[in-house]
């Protein structure tokens, strides 16, 4: 068969083919080899090998430039298959292309080469699939492994799965499945490597993989068949678990700790929703001072128990809770369950337990305290029934040690500052910024801002509602006595 007829031949293979004298003149290009460099004609391919050494750039896969051309290569005679190089044209870095080549070397009778070839086939879409999926996979934070079928070794592994268990990469690639046991300690691993042997997909499951510094980590494995190239591979991925159980064990031993310091505190306390404030607990303190007992209060609200014995004064309280999400010290009168009523200082602040909201109500029976405190009051009152040399600032301070609630029972008390009280009881008693300020010491802007705090916790906006707030709330107005 003469070279025209060889051409004829291999003018419409979709593989390209490129015919080399030995002399290293490139005699012929079929279309398909031509359209894999981006040239329209042989003389864009170039005339010879060295030639076609300055019009393209040749790397291969491991981004080794070649010591010789696959051209030159089949020059020289040399027989190879699949190899892959990525081919550049110089004068438009931006046209690049991916070629599997392999040489096909004929001889003659006499055993001469009498014809050289090149063939070529454009790989260029595949690898970039598989670059896509190189990125993909090394980026996702999911661990994963990816192990070939024939052989059932390691081909690829993900950052994820290294930071998760600590192997270098070198440590898994080319080690199979049982030396780098992605199944260990697996729940169904007869299952699972009855499906890997098969082929077939994996259904999650936990299992404790072995670390290569020693100890364990609990994860859920699922594997997944897939082909990588014309490879079939198994895609193992993973979620770590050791998270999650930390996490569920330091949940569990918080809520050990908190259950201890709530069924032990010595003063009543009781744990309630804070939607509709429903009894999910009561310690032993608080059947001990209201007599209830914890089956008696479980499962109803305070409004239930007739708890209060001020209904508008639970119903401050409840908002003040669902408002601020806490209430600190506020007095109130509340019934035993034998009917008998309890001055009593409640405190609550809301909690998340697990993925619920509650309110902690802390409750200190002061009913002695009050007693001896208006017995002593009783007898200031004896002693000063026919006075008049008593001043009228120490009668208005007795007087709000008496009642510091006013005449408006209980109320909600804002959480003030020291300073805060001061700064109201100067304002109550008609004294301007700079007066105050020279009383305290500070500097009129600090006196404001303290002020503005003050009203925003008074839900106040100017001077003369602070002033009836106070004057409802047991703070003396008027003169300073």
């Amino acid at each position: 068969m003469d070279r025209h007829e060889l051409r004829q031949i291999i003018a419409g293979l979709s593989e390209g083919v490129i015919l080399v004298e030995p002399d290293q003149t490139i005699a012929y290009a079929n279309a398909a080899a031509l359209a894999m460099h981006g040239a329209d004609s042989l003389d864009e391919l170039g005339a010879t090998v060295d030639a076609y050494r300055e019009r393209f750039a040749l790397r291969y896969r491991n981004n080794r430039a070649p010591d010789h051309y696959p051209i030159e290569r089949v020059v020289s005679g040399e027989t190879f298959h699949d190899v892959v190089v990525e081919v550049t044209r110089t004068d438009q870095p931006d046209v690049a292309f991916v070629h599997s080549l392999r040489s096909l070397v004929a001889t003659d009778r006499a055993g001469r080469p009498s014809c050289l070839a090149l063939i070529l086939k454009d790989v260029s879409e595949q690898f970039e699939a598989e670059e896509r999926f190189e990125t993909t996979f090394n980026a996702n934070p999911a661990p994963a492994v990816i192990c070939r079928l024939s052989d059932l070794r390691h081909v690829k592994v993900n950052l994820g799965f290294l930071e998760m268990t600590g192997y270098t990469r070198d440590a898994v690639i080319g080690r199979s499945v049982y030396e780098v046991d992605v199944l260990a300690g697996a729940r169904n691993r007869e299952l699972a490597i009855s499906r890997l042997n098969a082929g077939g997909t994996i259904p999650q499951m936990e299992a404790c993989l072995d670390l290569p510094e020693g100890g364990s980590r609990f994860v859920i494995v699922a594997g997944q068949p897939m082909e990588l190239g014309d490879e079939p591979c198994m895609l193992f991925t993973f979620a770590d678990l050791e998270l999650r159980r930390k996490a569920e064990t330091a949940l569990r031993q918080s809520e050990e700790r908190f259950a201890k310091a709530f069924r032990l505190t010595p003063v009543p306390t009781l744990l309630v929703r804070a939607e509709g404030f429903t009894v999910t607990g009561v310690n032993e303190a608080f059947s001990r001072v209201f007599g209830y007992g914890a089956d008696a209060v479980t499962g109803r609200s305070p409004a239930d128990l007739d708890l209060w014995v001020h209904e508008a004064a639970r119903t401050r309280f409840e908002t003040a809770v669902a408002r601020t999400g806490y209430v600190l010290g506020l007095e109130v009168c509340l019934r035993h369950e034998d009917g008998n009523n309890l001055d009593c200082l409640v405190s609550a602040e809301r909690v998340e337990i697990g993925d619920e909201t509650f309110a902690l109500l802390v409750l200190q029976d002061i009913t002695e305290r009050k007693r001896t405190e208006r017995d002593l009051f009783e007898a200031i009152e004896a002693v000063m029934a026919d006075t008049s040399w008593f001043s009228r600032g120490l009668i208005e301070k007795l007087a709000n040690l008496r009642q510091p609630g006013g005449e408006h029972g209980d109320t909600v008390s804002p959480n003030m500052t020291v300073r805060e009280r001061q700064i109201l009881d100067l304002i109550c008693a008609g004294l301007s910024d700079d007066t105050i300020a020279g009383r305290l010491n500070l500097s009129k802007n600090t006196v404001r801002n303290h002020a503005a705090a003050l009203y925003r916790k008074l839900d106040v906006h100017k001077r003369s509602e602070a002033i009836v707030w106070g004057r409802n709330n047991g703070f003396p107005t008027g003169s300073p006595g």
